[in-house]
């Protein structure tokens, strides 16, 4: 009996230090290596860089907040940035961070800056970006032993968006407009496509894009709309041409501790 209640205390202690070594792993490295996975992730996709100033995750909660989001302009434009995100938070499923498929309850981005900046007549950051962007039938599907995580996120919203299109200047004309985008949302992602963190990034990049685009009409020179549109209906495919998808989204253990911290990194995998 004596023998029983010793091991016991033995197994319990082994539990506890396991524990608090899981917790000093995440406080120590946790924020840091999610905070690079995302940077990584989000640059190689867009092609541009990608900081994030502040990041804090609860791995329990399953909650991941971050502030200041930024992503750099591509070579060549006046500002040094083409995007800023004030405030964001993710909703994880726990259960799923040891699964193949990881669901996501909620993705919100609130307070979205888009610096729009013209180059030429018919050229634009935003516009470059997109052009830039993977296409879906050039990526082979990756060969490794542990693949990135598939995403199926439930609710995408996307509020509080400026842009403030930077104009070639003409005489008489402002060569600043400001536009207020409809907030935009999206549902059910990943459900009926492969869905990861790269396609993930462009249908965001080109819901904001399609934003203005359509709203833009008749206050932004034809030339910049028309291009933008140009570009939306040959970029990424997303099981429609871009627009038409973009139109639609706008209308509508120790060893068990690390398995979850890779699955918090598992999401933000880059491909190669």
């Amino acid at each position: 009996m004596k023998n029983a209640r010793k091991i016991l205390r033995i197994v319990l202690l082994v539990i506890i230090v396991l524990v608090v070594s899981i917790v000093i792993l995440i406080h120590l490295f946790g924020n840091s290596a999610l905070k690079a996975g995302i940077e990584t992730a989000a640059s190689k996709t867009l092609s541009v860089g990608v900081k994030i100033d502040d990041m804090d995750f609860s791995i329990l909660g399953g909650k991941v907040s971050f502030q200041g989001l930024v992503i750099d302009n591509p070579p060549g434009y006046q500002h040094d940035k083409l995007l800023e995100v004030g405030n964001a938070r993710i909703a994880v499923s726990i259960g799923s961070l040891l699964k193949d498929t990881v669901n996501i309850k909620e993705i919100m981005f609130d307070g979205v800056n888009v610096t729009l900046e013209q180059k030429g007549v018919t050229s634009n950051n935003l516009q470059d970006i997109i052009k830039a962007l993977p296409k879906a039938e050039a990526e082979p599907e990756e060969k490794t032993d542990k693949p990135a995580k598939k995403l199926h996120i439930d609710n995408l919203d996307i509020t509080n968006v400026t842009v403030k299109a930077k104009l070639l200047p003409v005489p008489g004309k402002e060569d600043t407009v400001t536009l207020k985008l409809n907030p935009i949302r999206m549902t059910d992602l990943g459900s009926d496509e492969k869905m990861d963190v790269a396609k993930l990034s462009s249908k965001i990049l080109l819901a904001i894009a399609t934003g203005v685009a359509e709203q833009g009409a008749g206050l932004l020179p034809e030339a910049m709309t028309d291009g933008m549109k140009a570009a939306l209906s040959t970029a990424t495919q997303l099981g429609k041409t871009a627009a038409e998808e973009g139109k639609k989204l706008l209308e509508e253990g120790q060893d068990t501790g690390k398995e979850i911290i890779e699955g918090f990194k598992g999401l933000l995998k880059p491909k190669k």
